[in-house]
């Protein structure tokens, strides 16, 4: 018999990795929930840094902010998250834009606000949302585009901080969070409004978590729905949306951050979930079914027509439907491609459709992401999607006049008026903007409102929601619009430089340690490339498997955006585990590109992983 103790198991080797030294991070618009301290990296040595590249228009963004809130509870001694505050449009680069941005969507970690992308350029980020994780010693280890990662990335912090415990550069305790001080008022951030059949305003208070029914002026708050705390409850609420009355004079309520459709009885004040498993679709998900089955994907306003329950499904760039009387959800419209692609309602593509406005035999659409006003009719075989004021993801600004070249920056509310011409919360410029299909005018009825998400007509007077006011502001229809001197803007993000001729395109993946791809039911990868100007692209446009692709590129067009929308799917690789636990990773690019003799032969963008 042998007394010796038995040798210990030999730790795992950790996996090699490339070292990249950290850049420096920097931001002209200064830091954010750090109680005044400016942060520097060295600051933050000795812990798991990840940086969250972002902007608040992006809903991928506030999924991603979403997914980050259990990692960042459970590793809060060893982990610091940093948001970079990273804008697309020229109001997010104010800086009480982002404070306000900060509050909104509950943000419980350092901010710096990089209004002129600074940090943005020296990681060489393309898209939000972006994760970079840097390693205890201040080295670049990770970099994630898009959604779905957060496995990957605690499976990431459990490996550094084992490496780095036993290196002893790990250092443990309290982050450099300083929560504000909060702000008494009645209303924060509301989102959407509605009248009720008693004359009453029901309004979702969304980063409350709650519906407050009002009193017919607008002020008075009569009672409160929900708990207050974020929650899927019969009473809790996730940053709940649109609102829509029922034939019936119940309420649906696009609950936004629940991936879910609840209804709300206003004479009893129950609430009973109808469409959504409080889960976020996925590429490869049902979209369709008995509606308590199928997942959804943040569902931002809500309208009946047509005998349906029409869903702006912001998360997927979709319209859904739900059919009360069946039971069941499904797609309506929209491809799930983001950008601004008119005909057949199977065939459109959509941008963070936001706000939702029946009138007749049209359903008018708030599509935020491009700056559009847009609408779907009945068409034959189905339905039609139509474009009345927008041109696409880059191109914005406040400009009146004929639609064909007007201009909204960000809009997320239209409500029709009684002369068939609509209104439109044209949040990222402040105002309230009409849209006249009689004239093909677009004018400007009134300015100096702050982020109006939403409208509802209250006899001859419309109430807008002023969303960064915390308020209900009654407006008097004006019989004369607002003049507005125009101003154009285009995203300032710097174009990448491509050689003319042939681009090789290499989507960079590397699945999580542990897991390996999912071939189970065929390829577990997928690209699909195209391009605005549509000619910018002589070949490799489409569809393929592969996650890189040879771009031929016209040489009469010389600057354009490449849209490339990238998906892989990973499981556990165990083969003792029957179930494995597999996961998503998906992303969708905008590029600007410039073409010219000095330029790139080679375009990557990384989905996860380091680009070797």
């Amino acid at each position: 018999m042998n007394d010796a103790a038995p040798a210990p198991t030999p730790a795992p080797e950790p996996r090699r990795r490339a070292r990249v030294r950290a850049p420096e991070l920097i931001g002209k618009g200064g830091w954010l929930n750090t109680g005044g301290k400016e942060l520097t990296l060295a600051d933050l040595r000795g812990r798991v840094v990840i940086l969250d590249f972002w902007t608040f228009c992006c809903i991928n963004c506030l999924h991603v902010l979403d997914e980050l809130r259990e990692l960042e509870e459970k590793h809060r001694d060893t982990v610091v998250i940093i948001g970079v505050h990273s804008p697309k449009f020229v109001h997010e680069a104010e800086h009480a834009a982002v404070v306000d941005a900060v509050e909104r969507y509950e943000v419980h970690h350092p901010v710096l606000d990089d209004p002129e992308l600074a940090t943005w350029k020296q990681y060489a980020v393309r898209a939000w949302p972006t994760l970079v994780v840097i390693d205890p010693e201040g080295y670049v280890v990770a970099q994630h585009a898009g959604e779905g990662h957060a496995h990957a990335i605690a499976r990431l912090v459990e490996e550094l901080e084992a490496e780095h415990g036993a290196k002893g550069t790990l250092r443990r305790g309290d982050g450099p969070y300083v929560a504000p001080e909060p702000v008494a008022t009645d209303l924060r951030f509301p989102g959407k409004a509605l009248v009720l059949p008693s004359g009453n305003l029901l309004v979702s208070d969304s980063t409350r978590h709650q519906l407050v029914e009002l009193e017919a002026d607008g002020e008075t708050v009569v009672r409160r729905i929900g708990s207050g705390e974020r929650g899927f409850g019969p009473d809790a609420f996730s940053e709940p949306q649109g609102l829509a009355l029922l034939p019936d004079g119940r309420v649906v309520v696009a609950d936004t951050v629940n991936h879910a459709l609840r209804v709300l009885d206003p004479e009893t004040g129950a609430v009973e979930t109808v469409a959504g498993t409080g889960r976020q679709w996925w590429q490869g998900s049902p979209t369709s079914g008995p509606a308590l089955e199928v997942d959804l994907s943040s569902p931002w306003d809500v309208a009946w027509w047509q005998g349906r329950v029409w869903i702006a499904m912001a998360g997927v760039h979709q319209l859904w439907t739900w059919d009360p009387e069946s039971g069941t959800v499904g797609v309506a419209a929209g491809t799930t491609n983001e950008g601004l692609v008119d005909g057949p309602a199977a065939e459109a593509w959509f941008a963070q459709p936001s706000g939702l406005a029946a009138a007749g035999d049209r359903l008018w659409i708030a599509d935020s992401e491009t700056s559009a006003l847009r609408y779907v009719e009945p068409a034959e075989g189905g339905y039609a999607v139509r474009s009345a004021v927008g041109t696409g993801l880059f191109d914005f600004g406040h400009r009146d006049g004929d639609a064909a070249q007007a201009l909204l920056q960000h809009p997320l509310g239209v409500t029709a008026l009684p002369d068939g011409s609509v209104a439109v919360c044209d949040t990222y410029n402040h105002a309230l903007r009409r849209y006249d299909p009689a004239t093909g005018q677009v004018s400007t009825l009134a300015t100096d409102l702050r982020e109006p998400s939403a409208a509802v007509l209250v006899g001859e007077d419309i109430v807008v929601v002023e969303s960064a006011r915390h308020r209900l502001t009654r407006l008097r229809l004006p019989e004369e619009a607002v003049r507005v001197d125009a101003v154009a803007h285009r995203t300032q993000r710097a174009a990448t430089e491509v050689a003319p001729g042939t681009l090789r395109l290499d989507v960079v993946f590397q699945a999580p340690a542990g897991q390996k791809l999912d071939t189970r039911y065929g390829p577990s990868t997928r690209l699909l490339v195209s391009s605005t100007p549509p000619e910018l692209l002589a070949e490799g446009e489409g569809a393929g498997s592969d996650l890189f692709r040879d771009l031929v590129l016209n040489p009469a067009v010389t600057e354009g955006v490449l849209h490339v929308s990238a998906m892989a799917a990973s499981c556990d690789d165990d083969p003792a585990n029957e179930y494995p636990a597999c996961h998503v990773h998906q992303q969708d690019w905008g590029v600007p590109v410039v073409v010219t003799a000095a330029g790139a032969a080679r375009l990557p963008l990384v989905l996860a992983g380091m680009d070797a």
